[in-house]
């Protein structure tokens, strides 16, 4: 064979792999994925470990052509007390909820050895929450906004291992409730997967009670009691520890107009017994 046929057979077969190549991916980076991890994020202003942003923002379009995947639904485990190391979420790309008041920027950090929770998805439902017509930005006093690692906050929510959680509420540890400490506003992963026993199955109603309540005291809201038998817990009434002949409520203005409340006060309620392990639920 000579010269000229043997280099034209070369570059015949190098055509034919790298053809090949493209069809099949074999060789190429994922799409749309870049190095592995995140980037590393300044320290959180209130003095916890540096964070690491993950997660694409809600709405952005992945890579042109490449089919959804429906994502496996994961159990969720943690340790009962974590490493206090924490993924924050993206910011939202709209616009936040509300559109008159003080502006409040908010971050959203999971807790990394919570397994089964992803932080972006947390943070979805999170902002669902503070968004919605019936939240606290319905009186026009705030305006709510998700913002990521990188950005300033007002506050950060974390979504914490039960130890972790007294940790960052530095009051009496009791890996049960839920806090806000400061510019913290600490959610129990325990009680963010399995609610509380007098909610019943309305676990979905529960973490919206949740949020509202300890972003509540952000905003400066203190504890309410029951305002009548069979009626609407108010938001700020200690619904985790009992409902005192009220119903479930979740929403601190319920009709989008009005602030529903009770009497200010709070109840001498127990604390349950910390729930011991926590495998998978």
């Amino acid at each position: 064979m000579s010269t000229k046929a043997t280099r034209r057979g070369y570059l015949f077969s190098a055509a034919l792999l790298l053809a090949v190549a493209l069809l099949t991916g074999c060789g190429l980076p994922a799409a749309g994925n870049g190095p592995a991890g995140g980037p590393a994020a300044g320290p959180d202003p209130t003095g916890l470990p540096a964070a690491v942003a993950t997660g694409r923002p809600a709405g952005v379009a992945g890579s042109g052509g490449v089919a959804p995947v429906t994502p496996t639904v994961a159990p969720v485990s943690y340790p009962a007390t974590g490493s206090n190391r924490w993924s924050v979420a993206a910011a939202e790309t709209t616009g936040g909820g509300g559109s008159a008041g003080q502006l409040m920027r908010y971050r959203v950090a999971v807790e990394r050895d919570i397994r089964g929770l992803r932080a972006g998805d947390i943070a979805t439902a999170i902002s669902a929450t503070l968004n919605d017509s019936r939240g606290w930005t319905a009186g026009g006093t705030w305006r709510l906004r998700r913002v990521g690692a990188d950005e300033p906050a007002d506050f950060t929510i974390y979504v914490a291992t039960p130890g972790t959680r007294d940790t960052l509420c530095q009051d009496v540890p009791d890996g049960y409730t839920s806090c806000r400490n400061g510019a913290r506003v600490v959610l129990n992963v325990a009680r963010w997967v399995s609610g509380v026993p007098h909610y019943g199955a309305n676990l979905a109603t529960y973490r919206q009670y949740m949020v509202n309540h300890e972003v509540g005291h952000k905003l400066g809201f203190g504890h309410e009691r029951c305002p009548g038998r069979g009626r609407p817990a108010p938001v700020m009434q200690q619904q985790t520890l009992g409902l005192h002949g009220c119903r479930a409520g979740a929403w601190p203005y319920p009709n989008g107009t009005t602030r529903y409340s009770g009497p200010v006060g709070a109840y001498d309620d127990g604390i349950p017994r910390p729930e011991g392990a926590y495998p998978a639920h």
